[in-house]
């Protein structure tokens, strides 16, 4: 068991939901598979997936809906078997 690092690949503002008033797109404790999107990051009105490369379960997110992230930003942690 490792915890795996999801890092922001742009600066701007995440998402973890499609659009407003949408469900998230994933939570806490969810299962995901590579390429799963688990959010989005938004840069002067133009949208970027963040997926996911590796399985495993999201353990936590440490950026919330709308928080602003740089490069590099730790969005979320996955726990891998």
């Amino acid at each position: 068991m490792a915890i795996h690092s999801v890092l922001s690949p742009l600066p701007g503002t995440f998402y973890r939901r499609s659009s407003p008033g949408q469900p998230t797109l994933k939570e806490e404790g969810d299962e995901v598979q590579p390429g799963d999107v688990i959010g989005i990051v938004e840069v002067m009105k133009q949208f970027s997936e963040v997926t996911v490369d590796i399985a495993g379960r999201i353990v936590r997110f440490h950026v919330d809906n709308e928080g602003a992230v740089d490069v590099g930003t730790l969005l979320a942690e996955i726990d891998t078997p």
